[in-house]
């Protein structure tokens, strides 16, 4: 997986590369920014009373990493013949996990506008599916990871209580604009901005829906309406970096603060945001930094 690193794409062109993956018979994508490698699979022990989609730990360069068995966090079966097994090294939010897989095929690049969001009959709160992308002939689903893990450690997911009484500040009139794809990190940062006051929140699935909005106000001096954007990367139709530069190329809208929030904000990747113009990048789960960030720009 080093020669990834030759394909990155530019930013705001709206791509992305994935890595096809399989499960029993069904095709799984991961975003290539996501995976820091891909091994065979080496000895896991096993860590007692551990959940149970957890199969233990590894020792990889130095580094003590979970294994998460991708197989039986999403309810499926494995294949019968594991001698192509991989682990998937990955590194989100923060953190390095690796997920076993029955295998992994080969390296996609497409456009987030061939990524269909889920239908309503299989999208919700405890779905893992956050795209569909239909790709010769045949269906890749890409996954909620985040979702994943959360599902195994909540306390990974967003801290409340670092919000609670940070600040007596008005932020009741100030109104947010909020792309996120997640249903479970929409209903996260409703939560948490509630909490924190900011209550005139407007949500979007997607960049594309997003902007559309932001359009559409456009002409009624935009600032007096929304406030300040906030955005995830990764998400169908229309990705978090296309929006931004979208948004700062357009002289109606250039003046509104675009705040990125992904897992995918890391010292390598942060350059990307940059480029697009947006004005802070906040890595996922780290709520309190990113009301901080939102009353820095608004306040």
């Amino acid at each position: 997986m080093d020669s990834k690193k030759g394909i990155l794409l530019e930013s705001g062109t709206n791509e992305l590369e994935i890595v096809e993956f399989t499960i029993g018979n069904n095709k799984f994508g991961i975003n290539v920014i996501k995976v820091k490698g891909i091994i065979n699979p080496i000895p896991v022990t096993k860590i007692p009373h551990a959940h149970p989609n957890v199969e233990g730990i590894i020792e990889l360069r130095g580094e003590v990493l979970p294994v998460v068995n991708l197989i039986s966090a999403l309810g499926l079966s494995a294949s019968t013949d594991s001698s192509h097994d991989k682990f998937i090294v990955s590194e989100f939010n923060k953190q390095k996990i690796v997920f076993h897989v029955n295998n992994v095929t080969q390296i996609h690049r497409i456009s987030w506008e061939q990524i269909e969001k889920p239908s309503d009959l299989y999208q919700g709160l405890e779905s893992h599916v956050t795209g569909v992308i239909k790709l010769n002939d045949e269906m890749i689903l890409l996954l909620d990871f985040e979702k994943i893990i959360f599902d195994i450690n909540p306390n990974a997911g967003f801290n409340v209580d670092k919000i609670k009484n940070a600040t007596t500040v008005d932020r009741s009139k100030k109104s947010l604009v909020v792309a996120e794809d997640s249903p479970m990190l929409r209903k996260l940062l409703f939560d948490t901005l509630s909490e924190a006051g900011y209550s005139n929140l407007e949500f979007f699935e997607n960049g594309k829906d997003a902007l559309h909005y932001l359009e559409s106000i456009a002409d009624k001096d935009v600032t007096s309406h929304v406030q300040l954007v906030i955005t995830d990367i990764e998400m169908p139709q229309m990705d978090g970096h296309h929006l931004a530069r979208r948004i700062k190329a357009d002289n109606r809208l250039s003046k509104l603060p675009v705040v990125i929030f992904s897992s995918l904000i890391t010292d390598d990747l942060r350059h990307k945001g940059e480029v697009v113009g947006a004005n802070a990048q906040v890595s996922k789960p780290e709520i309190a930094e990113l009301v901080d960030m939102i009353d820095k720009y608004i306040l």
